[in-house]
């Protein structure tokens, strides 16, 4: 008897199976496959925007804050007023500025021609704040920027004082605006400013020490000793007529600097 091989039942299924439906089975896996792929992929992306958060974070908690700095004090009353000053040099501004950590700046301005700074004084009492190395900025005061520097200008006296001055480096005289600073120790107070109104030095000078000797204090704010720091300061005030007159450029007692600062 002839005997036929065999026909596996797997054989019989596969043929049975439409050939559309095997398509759309194995359209059907692949999809799912790229699906979890896509998964994955996000995942892993959250997964790594979430730990470069957390470092972000913990790089923002140990990075030191920002020190606040100086803001307008626009409730506080003015501390200092220079008295009797010229017509023509009417104040433009009087602004108190105050720091977190103790210090006060009471600033007066003057305006010049063309609403150019003319004179400007600067009366800092420092708190926790201050910086011996930081200087006065003067050169940005009036307005030079980093186009030129200071240079040393001799001396003036004053009823705080002899007080240093300083010229624009590289300005002809006539040119040139006249600066001032001034720090006392005890108590701690800092006079700075400058003068670019009348013509030439000898004249800014004279200007200065007339606006040094007319400064006085409305209020000390409860402290003692800046109140008594001016009333002996008032004992050696001298008149404008002296700054005037003085020539503090060829004084023998008071020579003229040169060097930068």
């Amino acid at each position: 008897m002839q005997s036929f091989p065999g026909i596996p039942a797997r054989s019989l299924f596969a043929a049975r199976v439409h050939p559309a439906l095997t398509s759309f089975t194995d359209e059907a896996c692949a999809t799912f496959a790229r699906l979890f792929a896509y998964m994955g992929t996000l995942a892993l992306l959250g997964i790594l925007a979430i730990h470069g958060w957390d470092q972000l974070q913990a790089m923002l908690a140990e990075a030191p804050a920002p020190k606040p700095g100086w803001t307008a004090a626009d409730r506080s009353y003015p501390a200092f007023a220079v008295s009797q000053q010229d017509s023509h040099e009417k104040s433009a501004a009087y602004t108190i500025l105050r720091h977190p950590e103790g210090g006060r700046k009471d600033i007066l301005r003057w305006s010049g021609a063309a609403d150019k700074p003319g004179a400007e004084l600067e009366i800092y009492r420092p708190g926790a704040e201050f910086d011996p190395a930081a200087g006065a900025g003067l050169a940005a005061r009036i307005g030079m920027g980093g186009a030129s520097e200071l240079e040393a200008a001799g001396v003036l006296d004053s009823k705080f004082g002899a007080v240093a001055l300083l010229r624009q480096a590289g300005v002809a005289d006539a040119n040139s605006c006249l600066a001032f600073f001034k720090r006392i120790d005890d108590p701690a107070l800092q006079l700075s400013g400058f003068s670019c109104q009348r013509d030439g030095l000898p004249a800014r000078r004279a200007a200065i020490g007339c606006m040094l000797n007319r400064l006085t204090m409305l209020t000390s704010g409860n402290e003692p000793k800046l109140a008594e720091l001016f009333a002996h300061a008032e004992l050696r005030r001298g008149g404008c007529a002296d700054s005037l007159t003085a020539d503090w450029m060829t004084s023998s007692e008071n020579p003229q600097l040169r060097g930068a600062l």
